[in-house]
């Protein structure tokens, strides 16, 4: 029966997504203003995740908001599953993803992605790549836009890490606002790669604020002790 569903979702999931990129975001492009552009990326996520929940039994609960404060701020977030970059164009308002320089070169959804100030980063450019990121970066927080960023940079499997990448850490140092960990367990029930989706809730939880001022170091040592050890917790609840 989870196959069956899976199957169904898949079908489902991608022909909306075609639906959405091939018919309705060439002429969103064209002729909406940006945030026309963004609507319509909301609009297609919250479907999807519809789609998740009456297919496959995907539903999701949210801890902690109250730790996110008004005005603009970092978010980072553990990235284990495709559905993590659904949920939260649902829970903040206007955030601006930090993401990778190929994906802006689709036609269309790509170009969509910098027409709404998503912050690419090219991440084979060094220096420069860096130095992009974070102008990009303070213009969306001169705009009192969150910033979103997986700190590990690609999606991990339950119950292991990865390395947290530096661009982080600069950005804490250079924006000059509070970042706000969040910890969750989507890969339990959407798998990285994995094409069989099970039924369950997934637990997104916002973690305390850590506060600009902190040395580089400890920063970091914080900030992935806050999101490792709460994803840990989440997945062994399930």
């Amino acid at each position: 029966m989870i196959w069956l569903r899976s199957c169904l979702f898949n079908i489902a999931f991608y022909g909306w997504t075609t639906f959405i990129c091939g018919l309705v975001m060439p002429f969103v492009f064209l002729f909406a203003k940006p945030v026309g552009v963004f609507f319509v990326g909301r609009f297609w996520a919250r479907i999807s995740m519809a789609m998740a929940r009456l297919i496959c039994g995907i539903g999701h609960q949210v801890v902690g908001l109250e730790h996110l404060p008004e005005g603009p701020c970092i978010v980072a977030v553990k990235h284990q599953s495709a559905w993590d970059t659904l949920v939260f164009s649902q829970l903040l308002y206007n955030p601006s993803y930090v993401l990778k320089k190929e994906l802006t070169r689709i036609p269309f959804f790509g170009w969509s992605l910098l027409r709404v100030g998503m912050v690419a980063v090219d991440r084979s450019g060094g220096a420069k790549a860096l130095k992009d990121m974070l102008a990009a970066a303070k213009r969306r927080i001169a705009e009192g836009r969150q910033i979103l960023i997986y700190p590990e940079g690609t999606r991990t499997a339950p119950g292991q890490r990865r390395p947290y990448h530096p661009g982080v850490a600069a950005l804490y140092r250079e924006l000059g606002v509070p970042v706000v960990p969040v910890a969750l367990n989507s890969g339990l029930f959407w798998g990285r790669r994995a094409f069989t989706k099970t039924p369950g809730t997934i637990t997104v939880e916002f973690l305390p604020p850590i506060a600009p001022g902190m040395a580089r170091k400890a920063f970091m040592a914080r900030l992935e002790e806050d999101i490792e050890g709460a994803s840990e917790r989440l997945c062994q609840v399930g």
